[in-house]
């Protein structure tokens, strides 16, 4: 599925730091933790605690957050429809990643499994 040009612009300039605290609060609504919103994003990211924070301090875009991240080789395993939109047909690189950790956060929020949502094979 196309997203527009100005869709894609808009998330390449999002900033992080704006967006973890609505991820947080999500998760944490749901009753799961922090560390588990962490550990999908380390899964999908690469990132570790430290370096996460560091992005957020320095309140990164997420174009910059995905340049630095070591995207999961199993991040196409990722699937379905998030905000209207079928993240297999998403073209844009950038607005396809960041579909992904959104699609990864809802299913954190959801109560999924965390073996399910880390598509453990």
């Amino acid at each position: 599925m196309k997203t527009t040009n100005n869709q894609d612009e808009r998330f390449a300039k999002m900033i992080f730091a704006t967006v973890y605290p609505l991820y947080l609060a999500k998760v944490e609504k749901k009753e799961r933790t922090k560390e588990e919103l962490h550990q999908v994003i380390k899964w999908l990211t690469g990132f570790d605690e430290k370096s996460l924070q560091k992005l957020i301090d320095k309140k990164v875009t997420f174009e910059k957050f995905f340049q630095h991240a070591k995207l999961n080789p199993n991040a196409h395993l990722i699937t379905g429809v998030i905000c209207g939109y079928r993240i297999e047909e998403i073209e844009n690189p950038l607005t396809k990643q960041v579909r992904y950790l959104d699609k990864l956060v809802d299913e954190l929020a959801k109560g999924r499994k965390m073996e399910k949502i880390l598509r453990a094979v």
